[in-house]
């Protein structure tokens, strides 16, 4: 989005920017702008639906998963370790290793984040990287309205799109045929596109890139992904 991206014309402080009428405005506009985004999310929803269920995860796990973890990458690696053998322990920590992106990203969203800790846990739930892209005015900044506003979208297309996938799997067949494992890379490019504003933002996005597939082969699993966003915070360090 554009870094010098205005709040709206009822916003002229931020106590009027997170008003009741400012947030309703914003959390729409959030939801309107995540609605292609979620139609991504619930083709790769489906494909994990798929994947849990050949995985023997059965029917009401991965449901209750995408509902309480809500985290893609994370929960495709938790599958992935069981279907191949692995331990509880080993998918745990596949899934909180990929999930470790969130620290910064938490971090950048604090100062949106209003309210008392519960609101605050509750709204942290809708905080992906979809949202947290369509939350981004620049400068640092973010919309509380919009990352929540795009975050209820994305929620509901990811657990629609498990369940689709784990009741619907017997019929569904390989998601690869229907190129479903493409859709999480396409997803972020596309993300990613929005984020990239100048030479030095794509400079430090080809380095993390880089730094990713070097270390695939040989790290475990999301050692690359921490890796990478160490190397793009510290290229974009001022």
């Amino acid at each position: 989005m554009d870094s010098q991206e205005a709040l709206p014309a009822s916003a002229t402080t931020s106590e009027e920017y997170y008003s009741p009428a400012g947030f309703k405005e914003e959390w729409l506009r959030g939801l309107r702008m995540a609605v292609p985004l979620a139609i991504a999310v619930f083709g790769f929803a489906v494909s994990f639906g798929v994947v849990a269920r050949a995985a023997d995860m059965g029917i009401m796990a991965p449901i209750a998963m995408s509902l309480t973890t809500f985290a893609g990458s994370a929960q495709f690696a938790a599958a992935s370790v069981v279907g191949t053998g692995g331990g509880i322990a080993a998918a745990i920590v596949a899934a909180v290793l990929l999930n470790s992106r969130y620290l910064p990203i938490g971090i950048s969203v604090a100062p949106a984040m209003t309210g008392n800790a519960l609101k605050r846990f509750f709204s942290a739930q809708l905080v992906v990287d979809e949202s947290w892209a369509v939350g981004h005015l620049g400068g640092g900044r973010y919309s509380r309205g919009r990352l929540l506003g795009a975050g209820v979208v994305v929620y509901c297309a990811w657990v629609g799109g498990t369940a689709v996938g784990v009741l619907g799997a017997q019929y569904l067949g390989d998601p690869l045929r229907f190129g479903l494992d493409v859709v999480s890379p396409v997803l972020f490019l596309a993300l990613l596109k929005a984020q990239i504003t100048d030479r030095r933002a794509l400079v430090c996005a080809i380095l993390g890139v880089a730094v990713a597939l070097s270390l695939t082969p040989v790290a475990s699993p999301g050692v690359p992904l921490i890796a990478s966003t160490v190397v793009c915070l510290l290229g974009l360090r001022k």
